[in-house]
């Protein structure tokens, strides 16, 4: 059972997973919207891939308060993720700079929400001790 937010920052905790979410749908669908590489489908795959499991772990997040450090901590390394994709795909395929700056915005986004989500749910519990 998941109880409406009691508190601003439990509200802004849900909003920060809300918004991963939505950035995670971004990331699978830009392939759709943006050329990701100049031939092949690598880089649509990682999207799609990584897209789909920040839409996931955020829903979870949602979902349950139970894990939510653990699933903010995730979604900020595959926020990591995504910042890094795109270099390491360039080592052997022919990245276009829309991956690169699409991905590096939504992964920057995904760490400072996993930030902002972690220190609502935290800063209540550190000062209860």
């Amino acid at each position: 059972e998941y109880a409406p937010p009691a508190s601003a920052r439990e509200a802004g905790a849900q909003l920060s997973a809300v918004l991963a979410l939505l950035t995670g749908v971004w990331v699978a669908l830009s392939p759709w919207f943006l050329t990701l590489q100049n031939g092949g489908t690598e880089a649509n795959t990682v999207n799609l891939v990584s897209g789909l499991a920040v839409a996931g772990v955020a829903a979870f997040a949602l979902a349950s308060p139970r894990g939510f450090f653990g699933l903010q901590a995730g979604s900020a390394l595959l926020g990591v993720w995504l910042v890094i994709a795109g270099p390491i795909l360039s080592q052997k395929h022919s990245i276009t700079d829309s991956m690169f700056w699409s991905n590096s915005w939504a992964g920057g986004l995904l760490v400072a929400l996993a930030v902002i989500g972690l220190a609502a749910v935290a800063m209540p519990r550190l000062a209860r001790r």
